[in-house]
């Protein structure tokens, strides 16, 4: 399978942004109340999974009786609707992951869904977060950014030290650096070009790329 879509039930700032993330042959995965956003879009979805608490239940119906997938979990669950989400498109193989309307809204949800991408069984797969204004993804080896001159790119280390840190085509470059959790010195790069290219020796890496 080449691509996956899943919409969480975070914040969408511009619909026609994120409508520009999509491609013709996604497979579109809702997380319970995600279905929202497929719809605002005009999308329908391919799945629906979660415990269908956040969902407009007559929109649910009426996607049931088109014969829209519905996996449906008990509200008591040890996941989110969007860890559900990530499981069930790994188990598809995609070449690629991306989650949309997963930034904004609760502060508790986003720090929750950004620290999803860092499980190790996504090591082998390219999965970000993705609005259309604003895409974060890990980078745990080496790491591609494609945009414009001027976008925001800024590198955090998360969890601890990240080392060797190097960097091409960013404006202030790194060199080998060392970068440390508690302090801002990846924060806020500027791309000089339409991509630009990070790599680390150690550690965990989490990019965020903010198109201008």
């Amino acid at each position: 399978m080449q691509r996956i879509v899943i919409f969480a039930n975070g914040e969408l700032p511009d619909l026609e942004k994120a409508r520009s993330l999509l491609q013709s042959n996604d497979y579109i995965i809702c997380a319970d109340g995600g279905t929202r956003h497929a719809l605002a879009l005009d999308i329908q979805p391919d799945l629906i999974i979660g415990d269908m608490d956040s969902a407009d239940k007559g929109q649910l119906q009426k996607l049931q009786e088109a014969n829209v997938s519905l996996e449906l979990f008990p509200h008591d669950k040890n996941e989110t609707d969007l860890e559900l989400a990530i499981h069930r498109a790994v188990e598809m193989n995609p070449r690629q992951i991306i989650i949309v309307a997963g930034l904004g809204g609760r502060l508790d949800q986003t720090l929750a869904n950004i620290a999803l991408l860092t499980d190790l069984r996504l090591a082998e797969f390219d999965i970000r977060l993705d609005d259309g204004i604003e895409e974060t993804f890990v980078c745990r080896e080496h790491a591609q950014v494609h945009g414009k001159r001027g976008d925001l790119v800024s590198s955090i280390p998360w969890g601890g030290v990240v080392s060797e840190v190097q960097t091409t085509n960013l404006k202030w470059a790194l060199q080998k650096e060392t970068l440390y959790p508690d302090r801002t010195r990846g924060i806020s790069n500027e791309m000089l070009g339409e991509s630009a290219s990070i790599s680390i020796g150690s550690g965990l890496l989490l990019i965020v790329h903010r198109r201008e």
